[in-house]
């Protein structure tokens, strides 16, 4: 029985499903949220209310990445890295992948309403929008998507915050604004990794005067000294010696990294840029939470 086909096509179709919610992307998600959770909790830490605010989370973010996944799924196949997606390669097909998309998110936007409160689920819901309504379209119009997509990508910090606090402050702002600078090293750097697929497919990931990629990696190097600065910021200085130490070696970190993009478009130096920062994230994200005024 172990081994009868009918168990095998039912484990490769969930193994397909679960595919389509990207689990590496919602890893990240997971760990802003969680992060402006606890930043915004007073009093007693409240294990369920995280519970609850990750689990609604989860689902809209699953059914997000799923529902861009239905929406570019011919593009998906003229790529390399993306041709053997579910949907490209014809193992799921395109109903499948919607409806499984609109169950997730429904389901992540009622959840979120009835389990957290209502601020989360209006602001998990606007992400939703924003990213497959504005992001995903001008990614076949116009390199200024990276910027635009920034604004949902930062916003599990702020829906995590909500959860814990049904409210926004500076403080959320703050650490929004982190987040939205963290996506352009790591994002652009990504498309130089990918420039060809990109070309390929017609997304418009980078400026198409850019062919040296000069103004790119120009960009990454200011967006990197942005986003270590903002860290630095007095309003988040509240551990001390502790935090603005940290936040240094962490930020010397990533920008050794960028500095090295400096020199040549390498994809293997791209490459290290984006590893960088998916280490240099959760470091701050740690400073930030070790650091937290009791």
């Amino acid at each position: 029985m172990a081994n009868s086909p009918l168990l095998k096509t039912l484990t490769s179709r969930l193994r397909d499903y679960y595919t389509l919610t990207k689990p590496e992307v919602n890893l990240l998600i997971l760990m802003t949220t969680s992060a402006g959770y606890y930043l915004a909790s007073r009093g007693p830490f409240r294990i369920v209310g995280l519970i609850n605010t990750l689990i609604g989370t989860l689902l809209v973010a699953s059914g997000t990445a799923t529902l861009n996944q239905w929406m570019e799924r011919v593009w998906d196949g003229q790529m390399r890295r993306t041709a053997n997606r579910p949907l490209p390669s014809g193992r799921l097909s395109a109903r499948e992948a919607f409806l499984f998309g609109m169950v997730l998110s429904v389901a992540g936007g009622v959840y979120l309403a009835l389990a957290v409160n209502a601020l989360s689920a209006l602001l998990a819901v606007s992400t939703l929008l924003s990213y497959l309504l504005i992001y995903t379209p001008l990614k076949r119009r116009t390199p200024l998507c990276t910027l635009l997509g920034a604004f949902p990508g930062a916003m599990p910090a702020l829906i995590g915050w909500a959860g814990a606090s049904a409210g926004i402050n500076r403080s959320a702002w703050f650490l929004f604004a982190i987040l939205f600078l963290w996506q352009f090293p790591h994002f652009l750097a990504i498309a130089l990794m990918y420039r060809e697929d990109y070309d390929r497919a017609g997304f418009r990931m980078l400026p198409g005067f850019d062919l040296d990629s000069r103004f790119t990696r120009a960009e990454i190097v200011g967006f990197t000294f942005l986003l270590i600065a903002t860290t630095m910021l007095p309003l988040a200085g509240r551990g001390g010696a502790v935090y603005s130490g940290g936040m240094f070696l962490a930020g010397t970190f990533l920008l050794y990294h960028v500095a090295k993009l400096t020199r040549s478009a390498s994809k293997a130096l791209a490459s290290r840029v984006v590893h960088a920062s998916v280490i240099y994230l959760p470091v701050v994200l740690t400073l930030m939470v070790l650091c937290k005024a009791r």
